[in-house]
């Protein structure tokens, strides 16, 4: 599938295991989980539909807090497969484009954006706000995603990309978040 910008009406925003267990165990956690929560409020100003998914949370703890505050009471989907398209209950909405982010990049961010792929979706992944244990890993997972046709991006190009034009209160909105 060849790239294509984001479309607010178009996509939803998958946000993938950023849970409090890897704050210790991955490189940059605490930037990646900024980011994340900024892609989740600049979704939330545009109207984008927000996923969010927990890999075994018995074990591996809730979704960090600066995700869950702008999320409120969304519900989260918890699961024990790596890839979160093959979770019990995941759902686009009809959606054919996902903007990804989480953690970690080599497996559960990328089995998720090859299944997103197979199933036709247009995969943008916000490299900024996913990572993985060791660089090297999160280097591989990220070109494996891209090399099957996933569209690598930044929390700032993305949200731009959703906004579309200066001027509105989407764009303040946004412009407000990644200052």
């Amino acid at each position: 599938m060849s790239a294509v910008l984001l479309d607010k009406e178009r996509a939803a925003l998958v946000v993938v295991d950023v849970q409090e267990a890897f704050r210790k165990a991955v490189e940059g956690f605490d930037d990646i989980a900024r980011r994340t929560a900024i892609l989740v409020r600049g979704a939330q100003a545009v109207g984008l539909p927000v996923l969010v998914t927990e890999q075994y949370p018995r074990g591996l703890g809730d979704t960090v807090d600066e995700v869950l505050g702008p999320l409120g009471e969304t519900a989260r989907l918890p699961k024990t497969v790596f890839s979160a398209a093959r979770a019990d209950g995941f759902d686009l909405g009809g959606r054919d484009q996902a903007l990804v982010c989480g953690v970690e990049a080599h497996v559960c961010v990328s089995q998720t954006v090859l299944d997103l792929l197979d199933a036709g979706t247009a995969v943008h992944v916000a490299t900024d706000a996913v990572g993985s244990r060791r660089a090297s890993d999160r280097a591989i997972g990220l070109e494996r995603m891209e090399r099957a046709g996933a569209t690598l991006s930044s929390t700032e190009m993305a949200l731009f990309e959703l906004v579309g034009r200066a001027g509105t209160d989407e764009f303040k909105a946004v412009q407000e978040l990644i200052r």
